[in-house]
């Protein structure tokens, strides 16, 4: 005997919801999506044409598609059609690919999605699932949507750009000696600019057409071949000079797409050339793609910012700039791991945002080691004197201050140094040892203050019990955010091309992780 099994037969119920599972992620992500202000979609709203889809349903939709790992439109249009939560979300309508792809790359979609994740941060609040005492922040590379041989470097278009300009200046100041074409009035002295060279071409092609003047009008073969002779040389400078017009036109199109990088791809020109773990190569080969960082409490990601450059130090502050203005209010601390670690970065934080860096620096770890405090090569275990304002070298020579001297970044960041140097370092038996300084020459020693008490600051806190506790945890809230997002997610590489859309598709990404933990709580 079989269960009654008949196509012909209406089946109940019709109300999807019913078939769901009371814990169903559907629930979260509609419950997520209602507690966003209406406010937030009146940029959606049309006058005129075809009634548009609900953007709350769109929403709904795309991000249930994240959630079942679904990136690309096609997938999310099939789930749509398959899947009951699909169905239940988007009340029976079901949005073509095309639909769905221009409603995630909408530029008021990055609104909503901002909205998403404060009204998340507001539910997690008011379920006491998080305490507001800290942030870990961390970041991490993704592969962007581009070729993988399509890079352009800044050093290689720098050095054509060079013996561009190298070349049109002999060229001018040749043209001048020869007094094919009058003095121009220069910009620049030190290059010529797109219209001078412009000018400096008109004026050549004045000489050419002259020259072609004369040759139809003259009825001597010698005397017609001797012009057409003549005329081959500025003909050669006119093909050079255009030619030169258009690279200068593309050399300055792409130091405006590099802006402070030194790299980008053809086919994402927002994206950067950066070195990824993930290497399927296993060479160390560059990839373009975007360096992804996140704020989290309990493992959760309340806010995101994509950025271009490769290195963390750099985004810290933007980041947190971005998190004030767009998300919520600073908490007391702010963690992060050794490669945020910089003068700047605590000099913002403790002077400008008046809040607790929990950050370690280069050589934290290596400082508690054994090894490192016995070596006596390391300055820092060098004896300082503080009234006589001097150092203690291993050979138990005297290092005394000598001048200030300041160094300043490519940011504009200026840093203060203190110079000593050591009283006599001629026949030293540890000078190998010590320094790579020539024979000849003193020992010095640079010394940042400012950067050694803020050091300081750092080894204080975290060797206290609170502090201490809240940075150990870091290891355990935030890194595994990305394991989620890239291993159980499989977010691995973007599906979109450029920074905006770019910043769309991680945020929907991160909210789905979001979700599918929020959904399995216990």
């Amino acid at each position: 005997m079989f269960k009654d099994y008949n196509m012909n037969q209406i089946v109940l119920p019709l109300d999807l919801a019913i078939r769901l599972q009371e814990n169903d992620i559907a629930f979260s992500i509609h419950h997520l999506v209602e507690s966003i202000p209406e406010k937030a979609f009146d940029s959606f709203k049309r006058q005129t044409g075809c009634p548009s889809y609900h953007p709350r349903m769109m929403l709904k939709v795309i991000l249930c598609g994240y959630t079942q790992s679904a990136f690309s439109g096609r997938k999310i249009e099939d789930l749509a059609r398959d899947s009951i939560r699909m169905m239940w979300l988007a009340q029976g309508y079901e949005p073509s690919y095309r639909t769905i792809n221009r409603f995630r790359v909408h530029p008021d979609m990055k609104e909503l999605i901002r909205q998403c994740f404060v009204q998340f941060r507001v539910k997690l609040v008011q379920e006491k699932l998080i305490d507001q005492e800290a942030i870990f922040i961390d970041g991490t590379k993704i592969e962007a949507n581009a070729n993988k041989f399509t890079f352009v470097w800044k050093k290689s278009v720098e050095k054509h750009h060079d013996s561009l300009v190298e070349k049109s200046n002999q060229l001018y100041n040749e043209l001048l000696e020869n007094q094919i074409i009058p003095e121009l009035t220069r910009e620049n002295e030190e290059q010529l600019s797109i219209e001078e060279l412009t000018q400096i071409a008109k004026k050549v092609e004045e000489v050419v057409e002259d020259y072609t003047q004369k040759i139809e009008s003259s009825d001597d073969v010698s005397m017609r071949k001797q012009l057409r002779s003549e005329r081959k040389t500025p003909k050669q400078i006119l093909k050079q000079v255009n030619d030169w017009i258009e690279r200068k036109q593309k050399y300055e199109e792409d130091f405006e797409i590099f802006g402070a990088r030194n790299s980008y791809s053809k086919t994402d020109k927002d994206a950067t050339f950066m070195r990824m773990k993930d290497d399927y190569m296993k060479n160390g080969q560059l990839k373009a793609g975007y360096n992804v960082q996140i704020a989290t409490e309990g493992q959760y990601t309340f806010a995101y910012g994509v950025f271009a450059n490769p290195t963390d130090t750099k985004t810290l502050t933007p980041f947190l700039n971005q998190i004030e203005e767009q998300y919520f209010e600073l908490p007391e601390h702010i963690v992060a791991d050794a490669g945020y670690g910089s003068e700047q970065n605590y000099e913002d934080i403790l002077s400008n945002r008046k809040k607790t860096p929990l950050i370690t620096y280069n050589h934290y770890l290596n400082e508690k080691k054994r090894k490192f405090k016995n070596d006596p090569f390391k300055t820092s275990n060098w004896v300082y004197d503080e009234t006589s304002d001097t150092y203690t070298c291993p050979n138990e020579k005297q290092l005394t201050f000598q001048y200030h001297t300041t160094r300043t970044d490519k940011t504009g960041f200026q840093r203060q140094f203190k110079i000593y140097s050591c009283e006599d370092c001629t026949d030293c038996p540890l000078r190998k040892s010590c320094t790579k300084a020539q024979e000849g020459t003193n020992r010095k020693l640079m010394v940042n203050e400012k950067w050694e008490q803020q050091k300081q600051y750092v080894r204080n806190k975290l060797s206290e019990e609170k502090t201490g506790s809240i940075y150990r945890q870091r290891k355990i809230d935030v890194e595994p955010v990305f394991g989620f997002l890239k291993a159980n997610l499989g977010f691995t590489r973007f599906s979109v091309r450029g920074k905006s859309k770019v910043e769309n598709d991680i945020g929907l990404a991160l909210m789905a992780v979001n979700l599918r933990k929020y959904a399995t709580r216990g």
